[in-house]
């Protein structure tokens, strides 16, 4: 199974449109989207192409395809014109024989970790940082950073895990890190 993982989309129509673009060029099985989807947040500046309503739009057209986690941005009126799930704090799958516990950050993080044993990965966005890196009893926490609003000199970016591997990349389609977890 091939799975596409995004974050932080904050209403940007244009950041929207190219993860929904890679996620077909990727042909990846699954779009799981880390939340912070609609609205841009009072910290941040508006991003570029921010259209709320455009997103809706184009990930309601997706909405058999996607998988999504609630952001701090989310509201039950986000719920109320998305066709798809976005409410759920965390959602866990299981790949390789280890579990994923998937969130988006505001709660769960590696500060304040879940419940996870030897070798479970956490993955989160929020942070609009990436980030591969051990923690915790064997743990690995992952993030893809940002596709609309970068933070630390990261560039918009989104990520695939196949295979046993997870790579963070640009939408130039360039590896920026790589994490494999056999």
């Amino acid at each position: 199974m091939k799975l596409m993982f995004a974050s932080d989309i904050h209403g940007s129509l244009y950041y929207g449109e190219k993860t929904v673009e890679k996620y077909r060029e990727e042909k990846a099985d699954k779009l799981i989207l880390l939340g912070d989807l609609l609205y841009h947040g009072p910290r941040n500046d508006l991003p570029k192409g921010y259209e709320p309503k455009g997103v809706i739009t184009l990930l309601n057209g997706i909405k058999n395809e996607i998988l999504a986690v609630r952001g701090n941005c989310e509201a039950e009126v986000d719920q109320m014109v998305l066709e798809f799930p976005v409410m759920a704090e965390y959602m866990i799958m299981y790949i390789e024989n280890r579990m994923l516990f998937i969130t988006h950050g505001h709660i769960f993080n590696t500060s304040n970790p879940p419940m996870l044993k030897s070798g479970d990965i956490l993955i989160h966005g929020h942070t609009h940082v990436q980030a591969m890196e051990d923690f915790g009893n064997n743990n690995i926490y992952i993030n893809p950073g940002s596709v609309a609003i970068p933070k630390n000199g990261n560039k918009p970016s989104y990520m695939i895990y196949e295979n046993g591997i997870f790579t963070i990349k640009d939408f130039d389609g360039n590896s920026i890190m790589e994490r494999a977890i056999l």
